[in-house]
């Protein structure tokens, strides 16, 4: 500081000190953590995955899953339970078996969640905060690639965000649109799906759903393409299916089953209804005679126009719900019956 000094023609004054003012240089920035290596990421990731095996009379799907709490309250895909009568879990934490119970599902974002029965202690996963990873952040999805039953590391870097991607189903073939995907050049595999797509610190930024891969590595896509559910996403959805509120796509608890496979009739460019291509032995369907070639109208006293709504009209609805069902027949006769919904496997 400086004194300040007024002078006049008779006399020299010094005047009173001023306050002085401290300035408290800021802190440096600080250090930027160093990123684990290779070996302490999976130590890090690898005890908060289970690997899943489930199972459909004699096929079964491998697949993995993100341990969300101790208790053993999962994250995994749709794709990876649907149609599954039986489903089992290992932790990769403590190489126990565990039988596992499907909460709830969204088919449309491909995202369920399960819970392990018996499970305690478990090691869970830490998730990333919004927003997502940009551009060409390094990731690393873990999962159980190829069912071997151990969990796998494939690093790589995030090429987009927000894809929309037609993908298809490797066991049964169908197809459906995801949106607001993660795409990285991982070199995912079957197996890998549900399994955690982490940052480089290990915080988990997506739920790895699809790849591009080859039955023969000469028929593989140049670079790996790989998608992802942002954890943001699935998170809502989990959030949701907790709470017991189901609606929109999501399904909560035990699934309906009916006991037909259908296909949307098409008439003179409109949808007329869902035609029966096949009725499961000792269903609701078959109780209340419905048949190969039979077009379902509707349902709980609302019209089937489509596949689409029939299959939306039944997930509304809960195990012993009975319902009113009405179709043509072969013949072109109207019928109805009155059933009452089973219980069946995520679809």
């Amino acid at each position: 500081m400086l004194l300040v000094v007024a002078a006049t023609a008779a006399s020299l004054t010094l005047s009173a000190p001023a306050a002085v003012e401290t300035v408290v240089p800021p802190p440096p920035p600080p250090v930027p953590a160093e990123p684990p290596t290779a070996e302490e990421l999976a130590a890090r990731i690898v005890p908060a995955v289970v690997t899943l095996t489930a199972t459909d009379g004699w096929t079964g799907v491998a697949g993995t899953g993100i341990v969300l709490t101790p208790d053993g309250l999962v994250l995994t895909n749709h794709h990876v339970v649907s149609g599954a009568d039986e489903i089992t879990a290992i932790s990769a934490a403590t190489g126990l078996t565990y039988d596992v119970a499907v909460n709830g599902y969204d088919r449309a974002h491909d995202i369920a969640v399960v819970q392990l029965g018996s499970a305690q202690d478990l090691p869970v996963a830490t998730l990333a905060d919004a927003p997502g990873p940009g551009v060409g952040s390094s990731v690393t999805a873990f999962g159980n690639s190829d069912g071997g039953g151990v969990v796998v590391a494939a690093p790589g870097t995030i090429v987009a965000t927000g894809r929309n991607v037609l993908v298809r189903d490797s066991v049964d073939g169908s197809r459906h649109r995801l949106t607001g995907m993660l795409q990285s050049d991982a070199a995912i595999r079957p197996g890998d799906s549900g399994g955690p797509l982490v940052d480089a610190f290990g915080a988990v930024v997506g739920v790895n759903t699809a790849g591009a891969v080859g039955e023969d590595p000469a028929d593989a896509p140049t670079a790996p393409e790989a998608y992802a559910v942002p954890i943001s996403a699935a998170m809502e959805i989990v959030e949701q299916i907790r709470s017991g509120a189901g609606g929109g796509t999501v399904h909560v608890g035990p699934t309906p089953l009916l006991g037909v496979t259908v296909t949307t009739v098409r008439e003179g460019g409109e949808d007329r209804g869902a035609e029966v291509l096949w009725v499961s032995f000792d269903s609701p369907a078959e109780a209340a005679g419905l048949d190969i070639g039979d077009v379902i109208t509707s349902f709980d006293g609302n019209p089937v126009a489509s596949h689409g709504d029939l299959e939306t009209l039944l997930m509304a609805r809960s195990p012993g719900d009975t319902v009113e069902i009405g179709w043509r027949d072969k013949t072109g006769a109207p019928q109805t019956a009155t059933i009452a919904v089973e219980s069946g496997p995520p679809r």
